[in-house]
C-alpha cells in the first residue's frame, strides 16, 4: 500500500467527491481516475520512522509518529485505492473494491496474483466478468423461488426482481430481507454472496444500496470501514467509547519488543497502538500483557494458598493451620506431622511446641517450597501494591482536577488574574496524572527486569520521578490564600517543569535501552 498522504497533509474535512451514481464516489474504469502520484492510501510499516518533515527530527526518542483520521478520510483512502486498481485492470470500480477486500486491501499481493491469473482471482473473490451492472427489473410471469410469490399476486401483474451477473433472480422483498439479515444480524459486509446456494458471486455495494433501507445501508458502510481499518497494519480504531476516529501509526508487530507505540487520538484518549490496551509506557507490549494477565487471573490465588498453607507430607491434602500447636493431624489420612519442619511427629519426642529439628533433612523439601512461594508472593505484592497505588492516586488526581477548576475561578475573582494566568494549575494536574500513569507501569516493567546494574539505574530514575511527583502533589493539595498565590504559582510552575523533565529522562533512557538491548528480563517472551 502507498502512504496515506505526503507528510501527513490529509485534512480531516475531506471534500465530498462522491458521484451521484456512486456509493462511495467510485468512478468507472474508463473515467479519469486522477494522477497516480496523488494516490491516497496507507503505507508500509517500513517507513515508520522516515521523518516526513523537520518536526520528526525533533521528536523524543520514546515518541512515535502517528495521525488521527476521520471516517471521511478513511472512506477517501478506500476510494483512491479502488480507483487505482480499477484503472490498472480496466474493470468496474465495484469489482475492484471486491477484489481489494478479498485480499485484505493488500494491493501489491492483489496485483501480483491478478497479473498472473485474473480468471482464477475473480473466481476466488466472487467477481463475475460480465461488465453489466445488476439492476432492479419489474417482470410479469415470474415466481420467486424463495417466497413462491408470483407476478399475478402483485398489483399491476408485475413483480420487482433482482438478478446479479450470475443470472439467479429473486424478488426484491426476499433480497432485501436476506441482505438486512446479513448486515444487521450477522454484521457481514466483506463477502455477502448471491442468495443461490453454492453461488459465490459477491454482491457489490451499489447493489446493496439499491435494495436495502437507508439506515441499513449506513450500517453496511460502517462495517465496510471497520474491515478496512481491521485489515490494515498501520491503522487501529480508537478504543474510547463513542469515538469514530482511527489512528495511523507505522510501528509493526515485529517492532513491539523494541518500541512502545503510545499514541493519543484527537478525541484525547491515549492508548497503545501495538496492543490496543491503555497506554503502558515504559513497559513494552509483551511485558504489559503478561502483567495484566498475572493481575487478573487466579495465578496469585494459588500463590497465596502455597504461601499460607501446607500439604500433608503423606497424602498432599492442603491444610491451613488454625491454632498454635505444631502437631498436625491430617483429617483425610490421619497422618501426624510437624507444621514447622514437615517431618513425622513421632520423631519429635516431647518438643510439641518448639521444634528444634528445622535444619535436619526430614521435611527439607517441603520447607524449601514453602519459602520460595512466600518469597515469590512478597515480591509480587511489592510491585503490585505500588502499581495499584499509582493507579488509585491518578484517579484521586483526576478528582483534584474538579477542585482545581473551582480554585482557578476563585483566584480570578479574588486576585484579578486572567484565565490564562491561572492555567498553571490545570497544567500541573494534567502533568501529575500523566506521570502517575507512567510510574504505575514502571513497576510492571521492574517486576520482570532481571537484577543488574541497568536495573539499578532504572530504579534511580523511577525514584527521582516518584519524589518529584509527590512534591508537586503536595503543593496542589495546599489551601490557596490570596497572599501566597504568587509564591504558589512559582513553585507549582517550577515543579511542573521539573516533573516533566524527570519523566522525559526516564522514558528516554528506557527507550534507548530497548534499542541498545540493555534490558535483561527474568521471563521469556
Amino acid at each position: 500500500m502507498s502512504d496515506l498522504s505526503d507528510e501527513y497533509l490529509l485534512d480531516d474535512d475531506v471534500e465530498d467527491t462522491m458521484d451521484e451514481d456512486s456509493t462511495y464516489g467510485y468512478d468507472d474504469a474508463d473515467d479519469d481516475s486522477g494522477d497516480e502520484d496523488e494516490e491516497l492510501g496507507f503505507g508500509d510499516a517500513d517507513d515508520a520512522f522516515a521523518a516526513p518533515d523537520s518536526a520528526a527530527e525533533r521528536s523524543k526518542s520514546y515518541e512515535v509518529e502517528y495521525k488521527s483520521h476521520t471516517v471521511a478520510s478513511i472512506e477517501e483512502a478506500q476510494h483512491k485505492e479502488v480507483e487505482h486498481v480499477a484503472s490498472m485492470f480496466m474493470i468496474k470500480d465495484t469489482d475492484a473494491a471486491i477484489l481489494l477486500r478479498h485480499f485484505g486491501w493488500n494491493k501489491e499481493r492483489l496485483i501480483e496474483r491478478y497479473m498472473d491469473s485474473p480468471e482464477e482471482v475473480n473466481l476466488e473473490a466472487g467477481v463475475h466478468e460480465d461488465p453489466s451492472r445488476p439492476k432492479l427489473q419489474s417482470l410479469a410471469d415470474f415466481t420467486c423461488e424463495v417466497c413462491f410469490m408470483s407476478s399475478d399476486d402483485m398489483p399491476g401483474g408485475e413483480m420487482e426482481t433482482l438478478a446479479l451477473a450470475c443470472g439467479h433472480r429473486y424478488c426484491r422483498d426476499c433480497y432485501q430481507h436476506y441482505l438486512e439479515q446479513k448486515i444487521q444480524a450477522e454484521g457481514e459486509s466483506r463477502r455477502v454472496q448471491c442468495m443461490r446456494e453454492k453461488c459465490n458471486l459477491v454482491i457489490d455495494e451499489r447493489t446493496v444500496g439499491l435494495v436495502v433501507e437507508p439506515k441499513v445501508f449506513e450500517r453496511y458502510k460502517i462495517l465496510l470501514n471497520r474491515t478496512y481499518v481491521d485489515d490494515s497494519n498501520v491503522l487501529r480504531w480508537c478504543p474510547a467509547p463513542n469515538c469514530e476516529l482511527a489512528v495511523e501509526c507505522h510501528v509493526s508487530n515485529k517492532m513491539l519488543n523494541k518500541v512502545v507505540p503510545s499514541v493519543a487520538c484527537d478525541c484525547g484518549h491515549p492508548f497503545c497502538f501495538g496492543c490496543g490496551n491503555v497506554a503502558h509506557a515504559p513497559a513494552i507490549c509483551p511485558i504489559a500483557k503478561m502483567w495484566l494477565k498475572k493481575c487478573e487471573d487466579d495465578s496469585e490465588t494459588a500463590n497465596w494458598i502455597s504461601a499460607n498453607t501446607k500439604e500433608c507430607p503423606k497424602c498432599t491434602s492442603t491444610i491451613e493451620k488454625n491454632g498454635g500447636c505444631n502437631h498436625m493431624t491430617c483429617r483425610k489420612c490421619k497422618y501426624e506431622w510437624c507444621w514447622i519442619c514437615a517431618g513425622p511427629w513421632t520423631e519429635h519426642g516431647n518438643s510439641w511446641y518448639n521444634c528444634n529439628r528445622y535444619d535436619e533433612k526430614s521435611g527439607a523439601e517441603a520447607r524449601d517450597s514453602q519459602a520460595k512461594s512466600r518469597a515469590s508472593l512478597q515480591r509480587y505484592l511489592h510491585y503490585f501494591n505500588r502499581f495499584a497505588n499509582h493507579e488509585q492516586s491518578a484517579k484521586l488526581d483526576r478528582d483534584l482536577y474538579g477542585r482545581t477548576e473551582k480554585k482557578m475561578e476563585e483566584m480570578q475573582v479574588t486576585t484579578g488574574l486572567t484565565w490564562i494566568e491561572v492555567q498553571f494549575l490545570k497544567k500541573a494536574v494534567d502533568t501529575l496524572t500523566e506521570c502517575r500513569m507512567t510510574l504505575k507501569w514502571t513497576y510492571c516493567m521492574a517486576y520482570y527486569l532481571a537484577r543488574d546494574n541497568m536495573t539499578d539505574l532504572f530504579e534511580d530514575n523511577q525514584r527521582d520521578l516518584e519524589k518529584a511527583v509527590e512534591d508537586l502533589s503536595e503543593q496542589l493539595e495546599k489551601p490557596i490564600e490570596p497572599k501566597t498565590i504568587p509564591e504558589l504559582r512559582q513553585k507549582v510552575t517550577d515543579l511542573t517543569v521539573y516533573v516533566q523533565k524527570r519523566r522525559g529522562i526516564l522514558l528516554s533512557d528506557t527507550a534507548e535501552g530497548y534499542q541498545e538491548d540493555r534490558w535483561a528480563w527474568n521471563v521469556a517472551f
